[in-house]
């Protein structure tokens, strides 16, 4: 025997079903939102990613810049108090003079090498500086006066150096490497602004960022310091780009100059987090602090450094 069901009761099964399905939905719906908002709990609770002021401010001229942390967690900046200067700070936050750079070089990004030496970008001289910290004595490491100026240094894990040579007056760039004899390679010409450059904790990746295009590029990176596969990494549509640091996992930490932010991105290029300063011109970022788990960030409009904790080591620390 066949039943047809009446069109009333059709429509009565029909609102149960979409009734049953609206609510799957909502369940669904709220698990996620308790997931978020459990995390963003947990953050808060823990302290991670929460940005507060780590020196006083103004101790720095607006060209606070190029962040590093030595072996012994001594955080370091250019321009304290004055340009041609680095300045350091103690873990307690309190900033003195380390060095005065030679006169008429001006210090942009520091790094440091396997031997604990310190890099300096001269950009009025178109030098890479190099420091003995234990005698403080400065010499030029390597000059070359085809650079427009060299401005962010990152370091792979042999001390090949590369440096980012940004033209901005007319939005150009370049892309250098510096090998471990002092020598010279220009890997990449006529590019955009370039700016903050960094490896992966691998070494096989190279990320370098142009400002005034926002474009963030990445290169494979061979263990003689030669790039290829030039590729799209991440790309904004407001605001400009300054330094940037990889953590142990390979998340890159970018500062958005303008916007007070620091965005962390995945090793394939998908923004995880933006985390909010207090400050609106970061100009770079290093890990440092107990554990390599302290992001300390340069602050250009306050002349200081904040600091947030992140979930894992800045790559610099385990090079130590």
């Amino acid at each position: 025997m066949i039943y047809q069901l009446s069109s009333f009761i059709k429509c009565q099964l029909t609102g149960l079903c979409l009734l049953i399905f609206l609510g799957g939905c909502k369940q669904k719906q709220d698990k996620d939102m308790k997931i978020i908002s459990d995390k963003m709990s947990l953050e808060q609770k823990s302290g991670l990613y929460q940005s507060k002021e780590f020196t006083s401010p103004s101790l720095f001229p607006s060209g606070i810049e190029g962040p590093a942390v030595d072996s012994s967690g001594v955080l370091y900046a250019v321009n304290f108090e004055r340009t041609g200067t680095i300045g350091q700070v103690d873990a307690s936050g309190k900033a003195s003079l380390f060095v005065n750079l030679p006169e008429g070089s001006i210090g942009n990004g520091i790094r440091f090498n396997s031997r604990g030496e310190m890099f300096i970008a001269d950009y009025t001289k178109h030098n890479i500086l190099k420091v003995d910290m234990n005698t403080k004595e400065i010499t030029v490491f390597a000059h070359n006066r085809a650079m427009n100026q060299p401005n962010d240094i990152a370091i792979m894990d042999n001390d090949i150096i590369f440096a980012s040579d940004p033209d901005w007056k007319n939005s150009k760039g370049q892309i250098w490497r510096i090998d471990t004899n002092g020598n010279f390679t220009l890997l990449e010409g006529d590019m955009g602004t370039t700016n903050g450059i960094e490896v992966s904790p691998d070494n096989k990746t190279l990320y370098v960022n142009e400002t005034v295009q926002r474009n963030v590029w990445a290169y494979d990176l061979s263990a003689e310091g030669n790039i290829s596969n030039k590729r799209l990494f991440v790309k904004f549509e407001d605001f400009g780009m300054d330094g940037m640091r990889t953590d142990v996992k390979g998340n890159l930490y970018i500062t958005r100059y303008g916007k007070g932010t620091v965005v962390k991105v995945s090793p394939e290029g998908k923004i995880l987090k933006e985390i909010q300063l207090k400050g609106k011109t970061p100009s770079n970022i290093a890990f440092g602090g107990k554990d390599g788990t302290a992001a300390f960030i340069t602050l250009q409009d306050n002349g200081n450094f904040e600091t947030f904790d992140t979930e894992h080591p800045g790559r610099e620390y385990i090079r130590r």
